[in-house]
């Protein structure tokens, strides 16, 4: 039943009593699990991969968990996280970035986004100024803490990169990819942005770990020598939140796009809104980037949250599901394309292996109350999420309405009052 039905107050089940939680590494079997595709197939895995999908009830017993009533579909990945600076909206008086303060954020951060569904998490970490590579080493100390929880990577993000101004940033950043981080930073903030996106571009191939830039993507020119930079190097460049494209007039939104497709670019939008890396003076005008228009050029586009709860966005909520609704909402995906952009084309923005509810992919998978992904996108209350083929969160909400006649009256569908909360 999907969570929006009315449930009447003596029987408070459905969601109340969600499917269990199966501890263990072991084999588990998902039952009565709905596909994107109207199958209901029962799901075994094993080894933190899919073993075998089969006809409901067709599998061999063993730990079981119900999904009858849910949607089960790949999970998503969140490609622009900034767990470092989230959840300080309410802060009172200067931001803490204390280790022990950075690594409790980054860390509640990626729970809050492993609840919603994203299994893999892209974490932009501010490097140099007085704090050095202190918020670095703390975000990579929650990625240890949380390991088995979820795979968080951490994005390097120097202010400056050329110049004498540039030379610690330079060595910083060289330092953290050392430590395992990916190069980033926002060559629109350098003097020379042209020669930021080079160095940081070099260091990435000396290196052969991925790029990830800041840039607001309102300078065709600018962009146009970056694309160019970019084109071949692997594994690979991500470009966002470019915003600043939907601001261009369509001629050269539309050549930009075509030779960000020619270089291989993964653009990552932020639909929620911008994440205040892109530090400019002035009022900040926000947008996301031309999804449509990029994804008819031939470009690679995912879709990230970008901040959570900071001052950039006090209520950014990091959920992927919502990323996809307003993709979806706005017209610029179909619904199926909107949940795609936060799960597979993310996870292949951030080098992941793709998933798919079949033998043999990972067992990165997530639950929804509901039967098809547009209902899942308008009501994604409860969520059970599966990493590395074992169940790490589950989110339940159950919705309850005083008796009336008005339910009764057009026989609109309700929760029974048998035993374990079953649909009637």
């Amino acid at each position: 039943m999907p969570d929006s039905q009315p449930q009447p107050p003596a029987n408070p089940g459905g969601d109340a009593t969600p499917p269990a939680v199966v501890p263990g590494d072991g084999a588990l079997v998902l039952c009565g699990a709905r596909l994107a595709d109207g199958r209901t197939v029962d799901v075994r895995l094993s080894g933190g991969h899919i073993e075998a999908v089969g006809t409901a009830g067709s599998l061999a017993p063993g730990p079981r968990v119900d999904l009858g009533g849910y949607l089960l579909l790949p999970a998503p990945a969140e490609p622009h996280g900034h767990g470092a600076t989230a959840l300080t909206a309410e802060a009172d008086g200067p931001v803490s970035y204390a280790a022990e303060d950075v690594q409790r954020r980054a860390t509640e951060a990626a729970l809050l986004q492993l609840g919603h569904g994203a299994t893999a998490l892209r974490c932009h970490v501010r490097i140099g100024d007085v704090q050095g590579l202190r918020s670095l080493e703390a975000v990579l100390q929650a990625r240890r803490a949380l390991r088995g929880l979820t795979d968080l990577t951490a994005v390097a993000v120097p202010r400056l990169l050329t110049g004498a101004a540039g030379a610690d940033g330079l060595a910083l950043l060289r330092d953290a990819v050392k430590m395992g981080a990916a190069v980033g930073g926002c060559p629109d903030l350098d003097p020379d942005p042209t020669g930021f996106a080079e160095t940081a571009l070099d260091l990435a191939a000396e290196y052969g770990c991925p790029v990830d830039l800041h840039t607001d993507g309102s300078d065709p020119a600018r962009l146009a020598r970056l694309a160019a930079m970019a084109g071949g190097l692997r594994p690979g460049v991500t470009l966002g939140p470019c915003g600043g494209l939907a601001r261009l007039p369509r001629d050269l939104a539309v050549r930009a796009a075509g030779q960000l497709a020619a270089a291989g670019v993964t653009v990552v939008c932020l639909p929620q809104g911008d994440c205040g890396t892109l530090e400019q003076r002035g009022a900040r005008v926000s947008r996301c980037a031309p999804v449509r228009l990029l994804r008819a050029a031939g470009v690679r586009v995912a879709a990230g949250s970008g901040a959570l709860r900071d001052a950039a966005n006090p209520v950014g909520r990091g959920d992927p599901l919502e990323a996809a609704f307003l993709l979806a909402s706005h017209g610029e995906l179909r619904p199926e394309e909107a949940y795609e952009a936060v799960s597979g084309w993310a996870r292949a923005a951030m080098g992941l292996p793709r998933v798919r509810v079949e033998a043999g992919f990972p067992a990165e998978l997530l639950a929804v109350r509901g039967e098809r992904v547009e209902g899942v996108l308008s009501m994604a209350y409860s969520r059970l999420v599966v990493h590395k083929g074992r169940v790490v969160a589950r989110t339940s909400a159950v919705r309850e309405y005083c008796d009336g006649s008005a339910a009764a009256a057009l026989e609109l569908p309700r929760q029974s009052s048998r035993g374990g909360g079953e649909p009637s």
